[in-house]
């Protein structure tokens, strides 16, 4: 099957000589910054609303507990998106797909930790839905092992060569 110019120019995976800076997507790279940025404006507008001129209780809320799940969220999706960047046309190693689905893993322990009394197994009653001690414990112990995610999602290895481009000077030779 034949390409056109355009197909060949637009696929991110060609093995086309045409296309300069192969394997690096400044694009996808960009996005997954600007989420993280994103993401660390409401987890802040989430812990410290005071920082902004909002008003701020005595402990945090329901509402903030939210907005804290929510930049978690943002902040774990374009860290994962930037690092998958990485990774473009060339095939995952098993350990970044382990790290992928450690980091999502490590989000469902801080979501269920943070909302343990609206879950209905925390402290509080659901009226008084709050982030105490145990909680505040739960979350961190997640954002642990998004952390440990995110390590084995690095591509540790330097090669940026072409794929297929070994097969064709294994051919030619």
């Amino acid at each position: 099957m034949k390409f056109s110019d355009r197909d060949v120019l637009i696929d991110p995976c060609n093995t086309d000589r045409r296309v300069k800076d192969f394997g690096f997507p400044h694009t996808q790279i960009r996005g997954g910054l600007t989420v993280i940025l994103i993401g660390l404006f409401i987890l802040l507008l989430g812990l410290r609303p005071d920082y902004f001129g909002l008003d701020r209780g005595l402990y945090i809320g329901f509402t903030q507990i939210i907005a804290i799940l929510i930049g978690i969220a943002l902040l774990t999706f374009g860290a994962s998106s930037t690092l998958n960047a990485f990774w473009a046309c060339t095939n995952k190693t098993l350990l970044a797909d382990i790290g992928n689905r450690t980091i999502l893993t490590g989000y469902v322990i801080c979501a269920f930790t943070a909302l343990a009394d609206a879950f209905g197994f925390g402290t509080n009653p659901p009226p008084e839905v709050i982030l105490g001690t145990l909680q505040n414990r739960g979350v961190v112990i997640g954002l642990i092992v998004i952390l440990v995610g995110l390590l084995m999602m690095v591509r540790w290895s330097n090669d940026r060569s072409i794929p297929g481009e070994l097969e064709v000077e294994n051919q030619l030779s």
